[in-house]
């Protein structure tokens, strides 16, 4: 991140309030470099003392946005890869209360197959359809990360069970619709600028298991439920 959060920072859009950069105790010059980067809004940079993974980083962020008093909390990648350009139609669902999380969706985008290398996007094809599955909703791009979510809604959420490393946006994703958040989508531009993942084939085995675990809570929760009515009427 250390080579584009400067530039991210620089394009964040003048009506955002707060910009809060979370660093996951990265060994490179991002905390710096985000401190002294010139951005329209205020800049708050917060750093993890270890590395928590990328979900633990998001909700640190969420959190200390909504202690700031935030409404709606957005995620932006510090590599460059979310245009800031697509924010103003990300955030409008939940500014105006239709809806109370927002994810982009790339693969709806018309540059999706010249832009996104093929293996991420099969990849992200087979997630979004399991993933939907799981949660009851249909998903078309369940991994991708820029995503508007209402902080009201994350309140209400139990953020210390959220899964902190991958796959965190499949878990959290169950969490919300378990919570009866209303959840939808909106087309955004893929970017990619020759950045190597950090995936890794054990990173998937952990998100096909969240996901099974989002599944089985879903079929478990009526159950659970009724099982507490009853339990609260005798």
């Amino acid at each position: 991140e250390q080579a584009w959060i400067a530039d991210v920072l620089a394009n964040v859009p003048a009506s955002i309030d707060l910009v809060v950069v979370v660093d996951d105790a990265s060994g490179d010059d991002t905390v710096r470099i985000a401190q002294r980067a010139a951005c329209p809004a205020p800049v708050e940079v917060l750093r993890q003392p270890i590395n928590c993974g990328v979900g633990a980083a998001i909700v640190r962020g969420y959190g200390h946005a909504l202690e700031r008093g935030a409404d709606v909390l957005v995620v932006i990648a510090g590599d460059g890869q979310m245009d800031p350009g697509d924010l103003p139609a990300l955030i409008a669902p939940v500014v105006s209360g239709q809806l109370d999380y927002v994810k982009g969706n790339r693969l709806r985008h018309a540059d999706v197959w010249r832009v996104m290398p093929s293996q991420r996007r099969v990849g992200s094809y087979l997630l979004s359809m399991l993933t939907s599955a799981a949660i009851g909703q249909v998903i078309g791009d369940s991994q991708c990360g820029y995503t508007a979510l209402s902080g009201a809604a994350f309140a209400r959420l139990d953020a210390a069970a959220l899964w902190h490393g991958y796959g965190y946006p499949n878990d959290l994703l169950g969490a919300l619709r378990a919570s009866g958040a209303r959840i939808g989508e909106v087309t955004v531009r893929p970017v990619y600028r020759g950045e190597a993942s950090g995936m890794r084939i054990w990173h998937a085995a952990v998100i096909m298991g969240l996901i099974a675990r989002v599944r089985w809570r879903r079929v478990r929760w009526p159950t659970v439920r009724s099982a507490t009515m009853r339990s609260a009427t005798r």
